[in-house]
């Protein structure tokens, strides 16, 4: 084979396999950066980097090993420059006031959903949907960058402290303290007793529910499948609800806004029940506003936190418009 030939063959492996380890990679970058699109801007430039490194690449690992370090690295660059992302929920106290003024604030770098179908097929998404919860990447983002990316490559990808070590540039006895610093700072911020969640039709159901209830504006209904802390979330804002007492009232009062209540859609985010949410403009046109992400416990939801942005509704795979 000519050098030619095998630059060629290269290329052509190269795309292969990073054709069939796109969703995989954008999972692992969303895991590390805390932002979709970030993740799929990290993943196109490790696209590139490969590309111009491909006919140097001497295969002592795997092509999937080494698009996950290009990945990693790259990864760990962008952090080296961005603020830690929050939800409105890491900023302070919940609002005791159902009536106090939301108000958007983009000087905060929001944390931001996962939409289940840029994960591929449906197996895909069940193996991944642990590790995307919305709770546990929202605590990724409390740990410092190395910290999170050696957590993710063992716990995640079932990386060797030896592999990790190398990807890092670090010592196997490094890797061992930056992963026990990991966990027990997880410990402290995701106590999630990791009760199963119901099944995927309960699950369904339940959404239904809540989108029957809330279309119709009826937070009786709404009342029935929330649970008694239920909180309510909306980035970019940073004021927050919590508790049926402060957030069916604040529901209410949304409610009788021009336009009434939102048309929702369901999906799926992060692992999570979810819902696309439409409004009517001033052409009166339901256009996408925002996806909604619900956290279940106990048979009921416990959380919602809305993003205001169309387009992760048309990344969940739903229409810009009803």
């Amino acid at each position: 084979m000519t050098n030619e030939e095998r630059v060629v063959s290269s290329e052509e492996r190269l795309r292969d396999e990073f054709g069939s380890l796109r969703p995989a990679l954008v999972a692992h970058c969303y895991r590390m950066t805390g932002s979709y699109q970030d993740a799929e801007d990290v993943v196109q430039e490790t696209y590139l980097k490969a590309a111009r490194g491909v006919d140097a690449f001497e295969g002592r690992s795997s092509l999937k090993t080494w698009l996950y370090r290009i990945a990693t690295n790259t990864c760990l660059t962008e952090l080296g420059h961005r603020s830690r992302r929050v939800l409105p929920a890491g900023l302070g106290a919940p609002s005791g006031d159902p009536g106090a003024r939301v108000f958007a604030d983009d000087s905060v770098a929001w944390l931001g959903p996962l939409p289940d179908a840029v994960l591929g097929d449906p197996g895909e998404v069940v193996v991944r949907r642990e590790s995307v919860r919305l709770a546990l990447v929202a605590a990724l983002q409390h740990l410092p960058a190395r910290q999170r990316a050696a957590f993710l490559l063992r716990e995640v990808l079932s990386w060797s402290a030896a592999e990790i070590a190398d990807v890092l540039g670090i010592s196997v006895p490094a890797v061992k303290s930056l992963l026990q610093r990991a966990r027990v700072r997880l410990d402290e911020l995701d106590p999630d007793d990791r009760v199963p969640p119901p099944g995927p039709e309960e699950v369904r159901a339940l959404l239904d529910r809540y989108i029957a209830a809330f279309e119709a504006e009826d937070t009786a209904a709404l009342r029935a499948v929330i649970q008694d802390d239920f909180s309510l979330e909306a980035v970019p804002h940073p004021v927050w609800f919590k508790g049926v007492g402060v957030c069916l009232p604040f529901l209410e009062r949304a409610f009788s806004a021009p336009g009434g209540a939102a048309r929702l859609l369901p999906t799926r985010a992060n692992g999570q029940p979810a819902a696309g949410s439409y409004r009517l403009d001033a052409a009166g046109v339901r256009r996408a506003d925002g996806l909604w992400v619900f956290t279940v416990t106990g048979g009921r939801f416990s959380r919602a936190v809305k993003f205001h942005d169309p387009r992760l509704v048309t990344a969940a795979g739903l229409p810009r418009r009803l």
